[in-house]
């Protein structure tokens, strides 16, 4: 009687099969897959090629690169699990706690003043709170522009959203950073367009954007005193800011200052790369010392010197497969603060990606932006994987709902 026998172990496996497939089911609900896996893969890019920049600098401390993934594969948990629509009420807190984590390098104690720039606070170990404010900005203009619904017409409040969204940039240009400032303003202005506000509205803030550098400049030559060793000393500008930006409108005199220097070893390195690269470890630029902060700012150098243009393009399909999943989850949430949320954060990604590779190419002037996921810092880590926590929140909060599974699901 073999036929009964099957049969009633079969009936008695039934709840816990059951059980484990609804788990399986619900597990699958709320995590994208697509994310996960392209995220695994750069990570994993990101770090093998942050492992063979930092073998040559004694600087550089390549566990602590892991443990900022740590800490930030921590943080992207909370935020993932936490209910990211409760951020939308809070608006001016969040801007609130933007501030304070940008002014907190100027307290005495703890803050430290590293290259020119008082951006770092140590509490027991070393911390660029200008980073982890990239969050709360992000969260503070994708709340302030989803009160509009879509549509920032009224010029009153455009120019009411305009100043708050200035408030963080303009807090940390006290530091000064303008890098991180200008990635401020890129969130912004993606969450601007993003929001619905007029276009004639935008157009008009670029001029006028343009304008006020003009005459930042402008001013700048008039407030200049000259030094006792004849070098001219500028207001507004550090002398290294205008330095860089005149090296990249005339790239004819490349060795002539110290930026010039190091965007020519910058290109040397990526040239020298070729089609498949030196070798993991064999970058010469880096390893010998010409290649400056080879581990942070210009890690691509080192990447396209090591692996060359095919490692290059693997780099950029990740970026774009990561980007595209992004877009998309965006493009299915219907919750505006959900979306915004993710613009907001792909345009960060657009921006720093673009900048960094630019300046290492000389398209772009050199300025102190990272690579995401792949220059050091744990710091930036932790904030990159912070951001995947508030897209993989979106994911399971308001796309995985539809499926009848998920974290706040209410259908």
């Amino acid at each position: 009687m073999p036929l009964p026998q099957i049969q009633s172990v079969h009936a008695a496996a039934t709840p816990a099969t059951a059980g484990r497939a609804r788990r399986r089911s619900k597990l699958s609900a709320i995590i994208c897959w697509p994310l996960l896996i392209v995220c695994l893969a750069l990570i994993s890019f990101g770090l093998l090629v942050c492992w063979s920049a930092v073998q040559s600098d004694a600087d550089y401390s390549f566990s602590r690169q892991l443990m900022g993934v740590a800490m930030g594969m921590v943080a992207c948990m909370v935020l993932w699990t936490f209910d990211y629509r409760k951020f939308g009420a809070l608006t001016y807190p969040l801007l609130i706690v933007s501030v304070i984590l940008i002014l907190s390098p100027h307290l005495p104690v703890i803050g430290r003043t590293v290259m020119g720039a008082t951006s770092w606070i140590y509490i027991g170990m070393q911390v660029q709170p200008g980073e982890f404010a990239k969050v709360t900005v992000v969260l503070f203009a994708a709340s302030l522009l989803a009160r509009y619904n879509g549509r920032l017409w009224d010029v009153r409040e455009y120019c009411k959203c305009v100043a708050l969204l200035l408030v963080p940039f303009l807090a940390i240009m006290t530091q000064p950073d303008l890098g991180t400032g200008l990635v401020y303003l890129f969130i912004s202005a993606t969450t601007m367009v993003m929001g619905g506000a007029r276009p004639r509205y935008l157009l008009i803030s670029l001029a006028l954007f343009v304008g006020v550098i003009a005459c930042v400049f402008a001013l700048d030559e008039v407030l200049k005193y000259q030094l006792e060793d004849g070098t001219w000393e500028y207001k507004l500008l550090k002398n290294y800011q205008r330095s860089r930006l005149f090296v990249f409108m005339n790239q004819d005199s490349l060795a002539s200052t110290d930026e010039g220097y190091n965007l020519q070893q910058a290109m040397i390195a990526i040239g020298s790369g070729g089609l498949t690269g030196k070798g993991l470890g064999s970058s010469t630029q880096s390893s010998l010392g010409f290649l400056p902060e080879a581990p942070t700012d210009f890690i691509f150098c080192v990447l396209a010197e090591e692996l060359g243009f095919l490692g290059v393009l693997l780099l950029l399909g990740l970026y774009a497969a990561l980007v595209a999943v992004a877009i998309h989850i965006a493009r299915t949430c219907g919750n505006l603060f959900g979306m915004l949320i993710i613009c907001a954060i792909v345009g960060m990604w657009l921006f720093q990606i673009l900048e960094n590779i630019g300046m290492c190419c000389g398209l772009m002037p050199i300025t102190g932006i990272p690579l995401p996921f792949v220059s050091y810092g744990s710091s930036f880590m932790m904030v990159n994987f912070a951001m995947l926590g508030l897209i993989s929140s979106v994911y399971s909060h308001e796309v995985a709902p539809t499926t009848g599974v998920g974290y706040g699901s209410s259908r």
